[in-house]
C-alpha cells in the first residue's frame, strides 16, 4: 500500500487484510504483549491543519508503539500561519527524510495532492481532508463492528446526522457495503448530499425509517465549521427531531449498537445515557483506532521497505 488517501484505493481483500492485521494488533495490545518494531528507523510526520484529539493522538501512539520517530506539526504552530504553502511544506518534509506523512487538511483532495506530488517520496495517509474522506475512521468503525457483532455481512447500519459535510459518512458509505453491510443515511434535508443518491445508499430525511430494524446506529455531529448560513432552526429543535434517545433506539434491533466518531455533542446527537450506556461502543472505537492506524502504518512501511 503506497498511500491511503481514499477507501477507493482499497480492494475488498486489501481492506480485510488491514482489519485482520489490526485485530491481531488489538489482541496483542489487550494482552500487553510487546509489539514488533516494524517502524524502527522510520520517521512519521503528523501534519494537522485542523484540530484533532482522537485521530492525531492515536496515529502518534500507533507510530510510537511500532518504534517510529514521530514529529507532530500543527497549522497553529507551523509556518503555515506565516503563509507557507503546502508545496513548500512538502519540500521541507522531503528534506527531513520523512517516511510517512499523516495529513489532516480542511481542503478536500489535499491528501491526494500531497501523495501525487513529484517532490515527495514519503507515503501519505489521509487523516481527514475537508468534506472528502476519513479512511482510517471507516476502517476502525468496521473493526469495532466486526469484534462486537462477529461479522459485517448482513448488518444494517444507519448513519445519521450531518451527512452532507461528513467525511466519516463518505468513507463508511464506501467501505461497509464493500464488506457486505447495508448502509442507510438519514438527516435533515439541508444536511443531506445532493443528489440524494450521491453516496450510493438509501437516504432518508427522517430518522425513524433509517432506524427501523437497524443493527448499528452511528450518530454524527453537525459540522459547524463547514457550514455557512442557517441549515436548521435551533439546536433544541434539531435534537428533538434528529437526536437519538431511548424511544428512537427502540425502533432498532434489541441488541443494536450505538456509535459516534467523536467529539460528541451530548444532548444534541444523542443523550448522555446512550453515549455511556451498555449499547455504546464509542470507547471501543477509540481502542480500535490505535490498532487500525498501526496496521495502516505497518502496511505503508512494508511498501517502503519493498
Amino acid at each position: 500500500m503506497a498511500h491511503l488517501t481514499s477507501i477507493r484505493e482499497l480492494s475488498r481483500e486489501g481492506a480485510l487484510a488491514l482489519l485482520e492485521d489490526a485485530g491481531a494488533l488489538l489482541d496483542a495490545a489487550e494482552r500487553r504483549e510487546p509489539l514488533p518494531a516494524a517502524l524502527a528507523g522510520k520517521t512519521v510526520v503528523n501534519l494537522f491543519y485542523e484540530a484533532s484529539t482522537r485521530t492525531r493522538s492515536s496515529f502518534e501512539l500507533a507510530a510510537r508503539r511500532l518504534g517510529a520517530t514521530v514529529l507532530n506539526l500543527s497549522a497553529a504552530t507551523s509556518s503555515a500561519t506565516k503563509g507557507e504553502t503546502l508545496a513548500d511544506t512538502v519540500a521541507n518534509l522531503e528534506a527531513m527524510h520523512a517516511d510517512i506523512v499523516v495529513l489532516r487538511h480542511p481542503a478536500s483532495g489535499a491528501a491526494h495532492h500531497l501523495a501525487t506530488h513529484p517532490r515527495l517520496r514519503a507515503a501519505v495517509v489521509n487523516a481527514g481532508d475537508g468534506m472528502h474522506e476519513h479512511p482510517s475512521q471507516a476502517l476502525l468503525d468496521a473493526l469495532t463492528l466486526r469484534r462486537a457483532k462477529g461479522r459485517l455481512e448482513g448488518l444494517k447500519v444507519a448513519i445519521c446526522g450531518d451527512i452532507a459535510h461528513s467525511r466519516v459518512a463518505r468513507s463508511n458509505a464506501l467501505l461497509l457495503p464493500m464488506l457486505g453491510a447495508e448502509v442507510r443515511l438519514a438527516g435533515p434535508r439541508t444536511l443531506l448530499p445532493r443528489p440524494l443518491d450521491a453516496l450510493g445508499c438509501p437516504t432518508f430525511d427522517r430518522l425513524e425509517p433509517a432506524l427501523e430494524g437497524a443493527d448499528v446506529i452511528m450518530m454524527l455531529r453537525i459540522q459547524q465549521e463547514r457550514i455557512s448560513g442557517a441549515v436548521f432552526s435551533t439546536l433544541r429543535e434539531y435534537a428533538r427531531t434528529f437526536g437519538l434517545d431511548d424511544s428512537r433506539l427502540r425502533l432498532a434491533q434489541p441488541d443494536a449498537l450505538v456509535m459516534h466518531p467523536g467529539p460528541i455533542n451530548r444532548g444534541v446527537e444523542l443523550t448522555s445515557a446512550l453515549a455511556d450506556g451498555p449499547r455504546s461502543v464509542v470507547l471501543q472505537q477509540v481502542s480500535s483506532g490505535v490498532a487500525v492506524r498501526m496496521a495502516i502504518l505497518r502496511a505503508c512501511a512494508a511498501r517502503l521497505d519493498g
